[in-house]
């Protein structure tokens, strides 16, 4: 027999109505002409990539979606995504291209050999593959300096005709420091002046995720890449994801009783303490354990003790009724009060990308269109 899959109370909702009001405000702080790549990597950031490309999709608010591999866009596609498609991540096997292809994604090229074997699987295929340069600027993943992407560009010119459609770079440290952001940027202009000497069209040019394409301008060229302000998760834009579960188990208990594994916390008067059916293997971050909060009936209740696999514990003391069914959240706004990734991500010696990252499938997503 079948369990029913909606008797676990915990769950996300994820209100793509906020995704499409960041989606339009962040093109409004980019001006006309900058194109937008909305990034659904890492499914969504946890959001769900089939639910917010679509919705990204018939909103119109966006020009091309960026994924980290070919089985995600692969994935897309089989979910009806028509969006031109980047793949942000370096390809391998060589192979990989071909499957780009058939699925009509964009494949990124980060070295003169992967461009080399571009230009042989499209041969050996008989279709083009079209293909973005990375370029390294002081990130130091993968790319190529500007000298080895003219040369690169100037092999599919001549090899693979038509292959090469733009080309951009990643920028490392565009919240902690200005003048490391600006040599960067400095460094793709080289690059982009290299090789646009060697392509016979005009390419699409891009080198800003949120955050710089929002503090710096002359980051934008041609597209942004946005992910963290479209989910929300960046200042002045709208939180899409809240996490929420149900108070399962309560008990008053007297001042000095242990809660959790290894005692760590013990209670400092007679205190009621509820149980919530939500933990670590959630992506409820063990390290919010005595340090992070929910909400419940409106009020903040501090995290009590170890945070569990399957379990937390919250002191609800101060909330007056509550009860048994009482729902909690985790993430998210309840009445005046509000938890926000970022806030909570900070107190667990954490970044924002990893809360709604670390979601994981038991996790059921509601969306709300």
């Amino acid at each position: 027999m079948r369990a029913h899959p909606g008797l676990r109370p915990t769950w996300a909702e994820v209100d793509l109505r906020a995704l499409r009001r960041n989606l339009r405000a962040f093109r409004a702080r980019m001006g006309a002409g900058v194109k937008t790549l909305f990034v659904v990597k890492a499914d969504a950031y946890g959001h769900g990539a089939a639910a917010c490309a679509g919705a990204a999709q018939a909103s119109g608010l966006c020009d091309w979606l960026g994924v980290s591999s070919v089985d995600e866009g692969a994935a897309l596609r089989e979910k009806g995504v028509r969006l031109p498609i980047l793949v942000l991540g370096s390809l391998y096997p060589f192979e990989s291209f071909a499957v780009a292809a058939r699925y009509g994604m964009t494949a990124t090229v980060a070295s003169l050999s992967a461009a080399r074997s571009l230009a042989k699987v499209a041969r050996r295929r008989g279709r083009r593959i079209s293909c973005h340069l990375k370029i390294e600027t002081g990130m130091g993943r993968i790319g190529m300096r500007p000298p080895a992407a003219a040369q690169a560009a100037e092999h599919l010119e001549r090899a693979c005709p038509g292959a090469l459609g733009g080309l951009y770079t990643h920028l490392s440290c565009s919240e902690e420091s200005p003048s490391y952001t600006r040599r960067q940027l400095a460094e793709f202009s080289r690059a982009v002046s290299a090789v646009s000497a060697r392509a016979c069209r005009p390419l699409l040019r891009h080198a800003a995720a949120s955050s710089a394409a929002l503090r710096y301008p002359e980051s934008r060229w041609d597209m942004a890449r946005p992910g963290l302000a479209v989910y929300g998760l960046y200042p002045g834009f709208e939180p899409v994801l809240t996490l929420k579960t149900r108070v399962v188990f309560m008990k008053t208990v007297p001042k000095g009783t242990a809660v959790g594994y290894g005692a760590s916390y013990r209670t400092k008067r007679r205190s009621r303490l509820a149980t919530l059916p939500v933990g670590y293997a959630d992506g409820f971050l063990r390290a919010l354990s005595n340090k992070g909060g929910v909400l419940v009936r409106g009020r903040h209740c501090p995290v009590v003790g170890k945070i569990s696999m399957d379990m937390a514990t919250v002191d609800v003391t101060r909330v007056l009724g509550a009860r048994v069914g009482d729902e909690a959240v985790l993430f998210g706004r309840q009445g005046a009060q509000e938890i926000s990734i970022p806030s909570a991500a900070a107190l667990a010696g954490a970044i924002a990308y990893e809360i709604p990252c670390g979601l994981t499938a038991r996790v059921p997503r509601i969306y709300l269109s």
